[in-house]
């Protein structure tokens, strides 16, 4: 029971993305064969695409002084283009975790308390339909226990951004202040934690109100330019991807048989923001997230509170920024997951930073979210899926 359990777990941190939170099961028992090296990924990677789940993924794996790197299918089915190391892709989710290392930054600084209600540095905003931003923290946005409703989970804004009217409405401007007041049109859904963009859009604000500056310029000036990840930027309202860049298939949330596929590698990211605007590359994201579980943008304090997790639902536990589970051979990852559309999007590691993995596939549906979660257990317990 509990491989299943933790496959469950694992699958649901796959799904935790950018349009909301979600939870599949996979219909499945696991055969585990051992393989050597990173074979188990490479046919985790294989077999995703051989299902139809995504055009292509690609993978980095940085364990110790290495680096390897696999893919499977294509980065354009047109050109036959094959996915490479250097390419850029929309992070999405991923941006959380920046997001929530600059908060954590300030507070070593003595500049806020994660213990500071959301009214305290933007008062007024978090109002109405029972929310009220005076019985809020910081922390509980950056962990998910604001009970604040997601506002892409709202219907009519969802099909704008992310479903059948996105090819309209792709080049649409958002602020944060309109995102949050989506959000604000419903009450809390209740039960917590509860995955919420909305957290995140404030946590951006609130970085802006206490420093003057965008939470894109602070995240650049004391992560991205640091630690050199030159392939790390937020996009503001600019649609364009810089190449190389893998294209961007969507289905648009249709999971009928013959839905059309869209390409939706060029879109205005104000709809995500702070909760999920970045673009980067499996390289740099392997730095970062090896950066910070080794101390180098956070005091000891600091990244205890990020790693001090809270349960969700049993199995998976949100931390400050990050999600973090046990796969069923024992070893405990943390990290992200991202989806915007086009995009799906890995950034996981052991919690000491010996070990790092990103992934990216250019397409976003998930025919069965195993292998998603399938390519994580391959390379971090060196084991591959040959039976469903």
């Amino acid at each position: 029971m509990r491989q299943r359990t933790a496959r469950t777990g694992l699958c649901a941190l796959a799904v935790t993305l950018a349009v909301g939170a979600a939870t599949l099961t996979p219909a499945h028992a696991a055969t585990a064969v051992t393989k050597d090296g990173h074979e188990a990924t490479r046919d985790a990677l294989r077999q995703w695409v051989a299902e139809g789940g995504t055009p292509g993924v690609a993978a980095m794996v940085r364990e110790g002084g290495e680096t390897w790197f696999g893919s499977a299918g294509y980065a354009d089915t047109d050109t036959g283009r094959k996915r490479t190391p250097e390419e850029h892709f929309r992070a999405a989710s991923i941006t959380k975790p920046f997001i929530a290392t600059v908060l954590l930054q300030l507070e070593a600084e003595g500049r806020l308390s994660l213990d500071d209600s959301v009214d305290t540095w933007l008062p007024g905003v978090v109002r109405g339909n029972d929310n009220d931003g005076r019985k809020i923290t910081l922390r509980s946005l950056l962990n998910h226990t604001s009970g604040l409703y997601n506002y892409t989970d709202d219907p009519d804004f969802q099909v704008n951004v992310s479903g059948s009217g996105f090819p309209q409405h792709r080049y649409d401007t958002y602020a944060p202040e309109d995102l949050v007041a989506v959000a604000m049109k419903h009450s809390p859904p209740g039960g917590k934690p509860w995955y919420s963009n909305t957290n995140y859009v404030l946590a951006g604000m609130v970085i802006e109100k206490v420093t003057g500056r965008s939470y894109a310029q602070e995240v650049e000036r004391r992560i991205i330019k640091p630690l050199k990840l030159r392939e790390t930027f937020f996009p503001g309202t600019g649609p364009k991807m810089p190449k190389p860049h893998p294209v961007a298939y969507s289905w648009l949330h249709d999971d009928s048989a013959d839905a059309p596929v869209h390409d939706a590698t060029e879109q205005n990211m104000s709809w995500l923001g702070a909760a999920g605007e970045l673009i980067s590359t499996a390289g740099d994201l392997n730095r970062f997230d090896r950066a910070v579980k080794r101390g180098r943008l956070l005091p000891r304090a600091q990244l205890d509170e990020m790693l001090n997790a809270v349960p969700s639902d049993g199995v998976i536990e949100y931390g400050l920024g990050v999600e973090v589970a046990t796969l069923f051979c024992g070893v405990k990852v943390v990290g992200k997951t991202g989806r915007t559309n086009g995009s799906l999007s890995v950034m996981v590691g052991t919690e000491d930073g010996t070990h790092q993995l990103v992934f990216n596939a250019n397409g976003d549906r998930l025919p069965d979210s195993a292998r998603y979660f399938d390519v994580i257990e391959a390379e971090f317990c060196g084991r591959a899926v040959t039976d469903r």
